[in-house]
Protein backbone atom coordinates (compact mmCIF):
# COMPACT_ATOMS: atom_id res chain seq x y z
CA UNK A 1 0.00 0.00 0.00
CA UNK A 2 1.50 3.32 -1.04
CA UNK A 3 2.02 6.04 1.54
CA UNK A 4 -0.01 9.27 1.20
CA UNK A 5 1.62 12.15 -0.67
CA UNK A 6 3.39 14.75 1.42
CA UNK A 7 1.96 18.31 1.44
CA UNK A 8 4.98 19.44 -0.59
CA UNK A 9 4.41 16.76 -3.23
CA UNK A 10 0.71 17.63 -3.45
CA UNK A 11 1.50 21.32 -3.83
CA UNK A 12 3.94 20.55 -6.61
CA UNK A 13 1.45 18.29 -8.41
CA UNK A 14 -1.30 20.90 -8.36
CA UNK A 15 1.07 23.67 -9.46
CA UNK A 16 2.26 21.55 -12.38
CA UNK A 17 -1.37 21.17 -13.40
CA UNK A 18 -1.89 24.94 -13.17
CA UNK A 19 1.18 25.50 -15.36
CA UNK A 20 -0.08 22.99 -17.94
CA UNK A 21 -3.49 24.65 -17.99
CA UNK A 22 -1.92 28.07 -18.47
CA UNK A 23 0.06 26.92 -21.49
CA UNK A 24 -3.23 26.15 -23.25
CA UNK A 25 -3.61 29.88 -23.76
CA UNK A 26 -0.17 30.65 -25.18
CA UNK A 27 -0.55 32.70 -28.33
CA UNK A 28 -4.22 33.45 -27.72
CA UNK A 29 -4.42 35.69 -24.66
CA UNK A 30 -2.36 38.73 -25.67
CA UNK A 31 -2.04 41.41 -24.40
CA UNK A 32 -2.61 39.49 -21.16
CA UNK A 33 -0.44 36.62 -19.86
CA UNK A 34 -1.59 33.01 -20.27
CA UNK A 35 -2.24 32.07 -16.64
CA UNK A 36 -3.41 28.76 -15.19
CA UNK A 37 -5.27 28.24 -11.91
CA UNK A 38 -6.50 25.28 -9.86
CA UNK A 39 -8.75 25.31 -6.77
CA UNK A 40 -8.19 22.40 -4.38
CA UNK A 41 -10.12 21.48 -1.23
CA UNK A 42 -9.22 18.57 1.02
CA UNK A 43 -6.96 17.16 -1.66
CA UNK A 44 -9.65 17.24 -4.37
CA UNK A 45 -9.65 19.52 -7.40
CA UNK A 46 -12.89 21.51 -7.33
CA UNK A 47 -12.12 24.10 -10.01
CA UNK A 48 -9.76 24.66 -12.94
CA UNK A 49 -9.26 27.65 -15.19
CA UNK A 50 -6.98 29.31 -17.70
CA UNK A 51 -6.93 32.73 -19.33
CA UNK A 52 -9.44 32.82 -22.16
CA UNK A 53 -8.80 34.04 -25.74
CA UNK A 54 -8.27 37.79 -25.88
CA UNK A 55 -7.07 37.81 -22.27
CA UNK A 56 -10.41 37.64 -20.48
CA UNK A 57 -11.87 36.15 -18.34
CA UNK A 58 -8.78 35.60 -16.22
CA UNK A 59 -7.73 32.15 -15.04
CA UNK A 60 -8.56 32.76 -11.37
CA UNK A 61 -12.14 33.83 -12.00
CA UNK A 62 -12.65 30.89 -14.35
CA UNK A 63 -11.42 28.43 -11.71
CA UNK A 64 -13.43 30.07 -8.93
CA UNK A 65 -16.58 30.02 -11.06
CA UNK A 66 -16.20 26.29 -11.57
CA UNK A 67 -15.46 25.71 -7.88
CA UNK A 68 -18.51 27.62 -6.69
CA UNK A 69 -19.21 27.28 -2.97
CA UNK A 70 -16.50 24.60 -2.69
CA UNK A 71 -13.91 27.41 -2.91
CA UNK A 72 -14.69 28.36 0.71
CA UNK A 73 -11.61 27.41 2.75
CA UNK A 74 -9.81 25.98 -0.30
CA UNK A 75 -6.33 26.54 -1.75
CA UNK A 76 -5.83 28.35 -5.04
CA UNK A 77 -2.78 27.42 -7.12
CA UNK A 78 -1.97 30.07 -9.73
CA UNK A 79 0.98 30.58 -12.08
CA UNK A 80 1.18 34.38 -11.75
CA UNK A 81 0.37 36.85 -9.00
CA UNK A 82 -3.38 37.67 -9.07
CA UNK A 83 -4.10 41.16 -10.37
CA UNK A 84 -5.04 43.84 -7.86
CA UNK A 85 -5.99 46.70 -10.17
CA UNK A 86 -9.12 47.59 -12.10
CA UNK A 87 -8.59 47.02 -15.80
CA UNK A 88 -11.28 45.85 -18.21
CA UNK A 89 -12.33 43.40 -15.49
CA UNK A 90 -12.42 43.72 -11.68
CA UNK A 91 -9.30 42.65 -9.74
CA UNK A 92 -8.87 38.91 -9.31
CA UNK A 93 -7.90 39.45 -5.66
CA UNK A 94 -11.45 40.69 -5.01
CA UNK A 95 -12.89 37.50 -6.46
CA UNK A 96 -10.46 35.38 -4.41
CA UNK A 97 -11.40 37.18 -1.19
CA UNK A 98 -15.11 37.00 -1.95
CA UNK A 99 -14.91 33.26 -2.69
CA UNK A 100 -13.43 32.57 0.76
CA UNK A 101 -10.12 31.10 -0.43
CA UNK A 102 -7.94 30.36 2.61
CA UNK A 103 -4.54 29.89 0.93
CA UNK A 104 -2.95 31.03 -2.32
CA UNK A 105 0.11 29.30 -3.80
CA UNK A 106 1.54 31.48 -6.57
CA UNK A 107 4.48 30.68 -8.83
CA UNK A 108 5.64 34.12 -9.88
CA UNK A 109 5.29 37.76 -8.87
CA UNK A 110 3.89 39.92 -11.66
CA UNK A 111 6.38 42.53 -12.90
CA UNK A 112 3.51 44.72 -14.10
CA UNK A 113 4.00 47.88 -12.00
CA UNK A 114 0.24 48.00 -11.42
CA UNK A 115 0.53 44.66 -9.59
CA UNK A 116 4.17 43.97 -8.51
CA UNK A 117 3.42 42.50 -5.07
CA UNK A 118 0.27 44.52 -4.43
CA UNK A 119 -1.90 41.49 -5.13
CA UNK A 120 -0.08 39.42 -2.54
CA UNK A 121 -0.25 42.28 -0.02
CA UNK A 122 -4.01 42.65 -0.34
CA UNK A 123 -4.58 38.94 0.11
CA UNK A 124 -2.41 38.84 3.22
CA UNK A 125 -4.22 41.88 4.63
CA UNK A 126 -7.41 39.82 4.50
CA UNK A 127 -5.82 36.94 6.39
CA UNK A 128 -5.24 34.70 3.37
CA UNK A 129 -2.05 32.62 3.53
CA UNK A 130 0.14 33.43 0.52
CA UNK A 131 3.07 31.25 -0.54
CA UNK A 132 5.19 32.14 -3.55
CA UNK A 133 7.92 30.65 -5.72
CA UNK A 134 6.69 27.11 -6.34
CA UNK A 135 7.15 26.38 -10.06
CA UNK A 136 8.77 29.78 -10.58
CA UNK A 137 11.34 28.60 -13.15
CA UNK A 138 8.73 27.17 -15.51
CA UNK A 139 6.36 30.05 -14.85
CA UNK A 140 9.10 32.52 -15.79
CA UNK A 141 9.42 30.76 -19.17
CA UNK A 142 5.67 30.63 -19.72
CA UNK A 143 5.22 34.30 -18.82
CA UNK A 144 8.43 35.54 -20.45
CA UNK A 145 6.51 37.48 -23.09
CA UNK A 146 4.38 39.31 -20.53
CA UNK A 147 7.42 40.08 -18.37
CA UNK A 148 9.50 41.28 -21.34
CA UNK A 149 6.73 43.58 -22.51
CA UNK A 150 6.30 45.02 -19.00
CA UNK A 151 10.04 45.47 -18.37
CA UNK A 152 11.46 46.37 -21.77
CA UNK A 153 8.49 47.56 -23.80
CA UNK A 154 8.91 44.88 -26.45
CA UNK A 155 7.86 41.27 -27.06
CA UNK A 156 9.93 38.24 -26.12
CA UNK A 157 11.67 37.20 -29.36
CA UNK A 158 12.08 33.57 -30.40
CA UNK A 159 14.31 33.14 -33.45
CA UNK A 160 13.73 29.95 -35.41
CA UNK A 161 16.47 28.77 -37.79
CA UNK A 162 16.78 25.67 -39.95
CA UNK A 163 20.27 24.85 -41.21
CA UNK A 164 21.92 22.05 -43.12
CA UNK A 165 24.76 20.06 -41.60
CA UNK A 166 27.17 22.47 -43.32
CA UNK A 167 25.43 25.54 -41.91
CA UNK A 168 23.47 26.63 -44.99
CA UNK A 169 19.91 27.99 -45.03
CA UNK A 170 19.23 27.87 -48.77
CA UNK A 171 20.62 27.23 -52.21
CA UNK A 172 22.93 29.58 -54.06
CA UNK A 173 21.05 32.44 -55.66
CA UNK A 174 18.70 32.51 -52.65
CA UNK A 175 16.63 29.70 -54.05
CA UNK A 176 14.51 28.06 -51.34
CA UNK A 177 15.04 24.42 -50.46
CA UNK A 178 13.49 22.05 -47.95
CA UNK A 179 16.03 21.58 -45.18
CA UNK A 180 14.31 19.76 -42.33
CA UNK A 181 12.06 16.73 -42.26
CA UNK A 182 8.35 16.41 -41.61
CA UNK A 183 8.66 16.06 -37.83
CA UNK A 184 10.56 19.33 -37.59
CA UNK A 185 8.01 21.10 -39.76
CA UNK A 186 5.22 19.92 -37.47
CA UNK A 187 7.16 21.21 -34.46
CA UNK A 188 7.48 24.61 -36.12
CA UNK A 189 3.71 24.75 -36.59
CA UNK A 190 3.30 23.96 -32.91
CA UNK A 191 5.63 26.87 -32.09
CA UNK A 192 3.56 29.13 -34.33
CA UNK A 193 0.43 28.16 -32.41
CA UNK A 194 2.06 29.36 -29.17
CA UNK A 195 3.23 32.69 -30.62
CA UNK A 196 1.23 35.90 -30.67
CA UNK A 197 2.86 36.95 -33.94
CA UNK A 198 5.29 35.61 -36.54
CA UNK A 199 7.71 37.87 -38.42
CA UNK A 200 9.50 37.54 -41.77
CA UNK A 201 11.08 39.92 -44.23
CA UNK A 202 9.83 40.80 -47.69
CA UNK A 203 12.58 38.60 -49.16
CA UNK A 204 11.00 35.50 -47.67
CA UNK A 205 7.58 36.50 -48.97
CA UNK A 206 8.91 37.06 -52.49
CA UNK A 207 10.98 33.87 -52.67
CA UNK A 208 8.75 31.41 -50.78
CA UNK A 209 5.22 32.87 -50.91
CA UNK A 210 4.53 31.37 -47.46
CA UNK A 211 1.19 31.28 -45.65
CA UNK A 212 2.76 31.56 -42.15
CA UNK A 213 -0.31 29.95 -40.59
CA UNK A 214 -0.64 27.01 -38.24
CA UNK A 215 -1.51 24.04 -40.39
CA UNK A 216 -1.77 21.35 -37.73
CA UNK A 217 -5.14 19.58 -37.91
CA UNK A 218 -7.82 21.69 -36.26
CA UNK A 219 -5.33 24.41 -35.29
CA UNK A 220 -5.78 27.01 -38.03
CA UNK A 221 -7.53 29.34 -35.58
CA UNK A 222 -4.33 29.32 -33.53
CA UNK A 223 -2.45 31.02 -36.37
CA UNK A 224 -0.50 34.06 -35.14
CA UNK A 225 -0.59 37.60 -36.48
CA UNK A 226 1.66 37.69 -39.56
CA UNK A 227 4.19 40.53 -39.52
CA UNK A 228 6.09 41.48 -42.70
CA UNK A 229 9.11 43.82 -42.80
CA UNK A 230 8.73 45.60 -46.15
CA UNK A 231 10.47 48.99 -46.16
CA UNK A 232 9.33 49.93 -49.67
CA UNK A 233 5.85 48.35 -49.43
CA UNK A 234 6.39 46.14 -52.43
CA UNK A 235 4.53 43.02 -51.27
CA UNK A 236 2.48 41.76 -54.26
CA UNK A 237 -1.26 41.43 -53.83
CA UNK A 238 -0.98 38.01 -55.48
CA UNK A 239 0.87 36.53 -52.49
CA UNK A 240 -0.84 34.06 -50.17
CA UNK A 241 -0.35 36.40 -47.22
CA UNK A 242 -1.96 39.44 -48.88
CA UNK A 243 -4.78 37.30 -50.20
CA UNK A 244 -5.70 35.93 -46.78
CA UNK A 245 -5.36 39.09 -44.68
CA UNK A 246 -9.03 39.03 -43.74
CA UNK A 247 -8.71 35.44 -42.48
CA UNK A 248 -5.54 35.83 -40.40
CA UNK A 249 -4.25 39.35 -39.55
CA UNK A 250 -1.35 40.74 -41.58
CA UNK A 251 0.67 43.69 -40.29
CA UNK A 252 3.16 45.21 -42.73
CA UNK A 253 5.92 47.54 -41.55
CA UNK A 254 7.12 50.04 -44.12
CA UNK A 255 9.66 52.83 -44.07
CA UNK A 256 9.01 56.55 -44.58
CA UNK A 257 9.69 56.20 -48.31
CA UNK A 258 7.18 53.46 -48.98
CA UNK A 259 4.52 54.32 -51.56
CA UNK A 260 1.33 55.89 -50.10
CA UNK A 261 -0.59 54.34 -52.99
CA UNK A 262 0.74 50.88 -52.10
CA UNK A 263 -0.28 51.49 -48.50
CA UNK A 264 -3.84 52.37 -49.52
CA UNK A 265 -4.07 49.28 -51.73
CA UNK A 266 -2.83 47.02 -48.92
CA UNK A 267 -5.29 48.55 -46.47
CA UNK A 268 -8.09 47.89 -48.93
CA UNK A 269 -7.12 44.21 -48.81
CA UNK A 270 -7.40 44.18 -45.02
CA UNK A 271 -3.67 44.60 -44.28
CA UNK A 272 -2.65 46.94 -41.47
CA UNK A 273 0.31 49.14 -42.37
CA UNK A 274 2.71 50.73 -39.90
CA UNK A 275 5.51 53.18 -40.63
CA UNK A 276 8.84 53.23 -38.80
CA UNK A 277 12.20 54.83 -39.49
CA UNK A 278 14.59 53.10 -41.86
CA UNK A 279 18.29 53.43 -42.64
CA UNK A 280 19.86 52.15 -45.85
CA UNK A 281 16.64 50.30 -46.58
CA UNK A 282 16.65 48.52 -43.20
CA UNK A 283 13.79 49.17 -40.82
CA UNK A 284 14.44 50.23 -37.24
CA UNK A 285 13.91 46.91 -35.42
CA UNK A 286 13.53 48.37 -31.90
CA UNK A 287 10.82 50.67 -33.30
CA UNK A 288 9.09 47.67 -34.90
CA UNK A 289 9.16 45.76 -31.61
CA UNK A 290 7.90 48.75 -29.64
CA UNK A 291 4.98 49.12 -32.02
CA UNK A 292 4.16 45.43 -31.68
CA UNK A 293 4.28 45.69 -27.89
CA UNK A 294 2.06 48.77 -27.98
CA UNK A 295 -0.46 46.68 -29.92
CA UNK A 296 -0.32 44.00 -27.23
CA UNK A 297 2.06 41.45 -28.78
CA UNK A 298 4.07 39.64 -26.09
CA UNK A 299 5.54 36.59 -27.89
CA UNK A 300 7.12 37.11 -31.32
CA UNK A 301 8.47 34.26 -33.44
CA UNK A 302 11.01 35.42 -36.02
CA UNK A 303 11.02 32.99 -38.93
CA UNK A 304 12.60 35.16 -41.59
CA UNK A 305 15.53 34.39 -43.83
CA UNK A 306 19.25 35.00 -43.25
CA UNK A 307 18.99 38.80 -43.57
CA UNK A 308 16.27 39.24 -40.95
CA UNK A 309 17.76 36.60 -38.66
CA UNK A 310 21.18 38.25 -38.75
CA UNK A 311 19.66 41.67 -38.08
CA UNK A 312 17.98 40.41 -34.90
CA UNK A 313 21.16 38.66 -33.74
CA UNK A 314 23.32 41.72 -34.45
CA UNK A 315 20.89 43.99 -32.60
CA UNK A 316 20.88 41.68 -29.53
CA UNK A 317 17.14 41.22 -29.82
CA UNK A 318 17.05 37.42 -29.61
CA UNK A 319 15.76 36.12 -26.27
CA UNK A 320 15.26 32.50 -27.31
CA UNK A 321 16.39 30.53 -30.33
CA UNK A 322 15.27 27.25 -31.85
CA UNK A 323 17.97 25.85 -34.12
CA UNK A 324 16.93 22.90 -36.26
CA UNK A 325 19.93 21.08 -37.75
CA UNK A 326 19.51 18.74 -40.69
CA UNK A 327 21.84 15.75 -41.19
CA UNK A 328 22.04 16.62 -44.89
CA UNK A 329 24.49 18.92 -46.63
CA UNK A 330 23.62 21.61 -49.16
CA UNK A 331 27.10 22.51 -50.39
CA UNK A 332 27.10 25.79 -52.31
CA UNK A 333 24.42 27.88 -50.65
CA UNK A 334 23.62 30.88 -48.47
CA UNK A 335 24.68 31.10 -44.85
CA UNK A 336 22.08 30.92 -42.10
CA UNK A 337 23.00 34.41 -40.86
CA UNK A 338 23.71 37.02 -43.54
CA UNK A 339 27.21 38.41 -42.99
CA UNK A 340 27.66 36.54 -39.71
CA UNK A 341 28.93 33.14 -38.70
CA UNK A 342 26.39 30.83 -37.11
CA UNK A 343 28.54 30.99 -33.99
CA UNK A 344 27.30 34.57 -33.54
CA UNK A 345 24.20 32.81 -32.25
CA UNK A 346 25.41 29.46 -30.94
CA UNK A 347 28.46 30.87 -29.11
CA UNK A 348 26.96 34.22 -28.14
CA UNK A 349 27.79 35.25 -24.56
CA UNK A 350 24.21 36.57 -24.36
CA UNK A 351 22.66 33.13 -24.96
CA UNK A 352 23.03 29.69 -23.41
CA UNK A 353 22.11 26.29 -24.78
CA UNK A 354 19.33 24.84 -22.62
CA UNK A 355 18.18 21.68 -24.38
CA UNK A 356 18.83 19.43 -27.34
CA UNK A 357 16.63 16.68 -28.74
CA UNK A 358 16.04 14.62 -31.84
CA UNK A 359 13.02 15.69 -33.89
CA UNK A 360 12.61 13.01 -36.51
CA UNK A 361 15.77 12.96 -38.61
CA UNK A 362 16.78 16.41 -37.40
CA UNK A 363 18.16 17.83 -34.15
CA UNK A 364 16.62 20.76 -32.28
CA UNK A 365 18.81 22.82 -29.96
CA UNK A 366 17.19 25.50 -27.80
CA UNK A 367 18.89 28.64 -26.51
CA UNK A 368 17.80 31.19 -23.93
CA UNK A 369 19.07 34.61 -22.94
CA UNK A 370 21.47 34.44 -20.00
Amino acid sequence: MSSPATPEASDNRFMQLALALGRRGLGRTWPNPAVGAVVVKDGTIVGRGWTQPGGRPHAETEALKRAGKAAQGATLYVTLEPCSHHGKTPPCVDAIIKAGIARVVSALEDVNPEVAGKGYARLRERGIVVETGLGAEQAARDHAGHSRRMRDGRPEVLLKLAVSSDGKAGLAGRKPVGITGEAARLRVHQMRAEADAILVGIGTVLSDDPHLTCRLPGMFERSPVRVILDARLRIPLSTAIAGTAREVPVWVFGGPGGSPVAEDVLKAKGVEVFRVDAKDGRLDLPAVLKTLADRGITRLMVEGGPTVAAAFVAADLVDQAALFRSPNEIGQGIEALEGLRLTALTKSPKLKSTASEAVGIDTLEMFERN
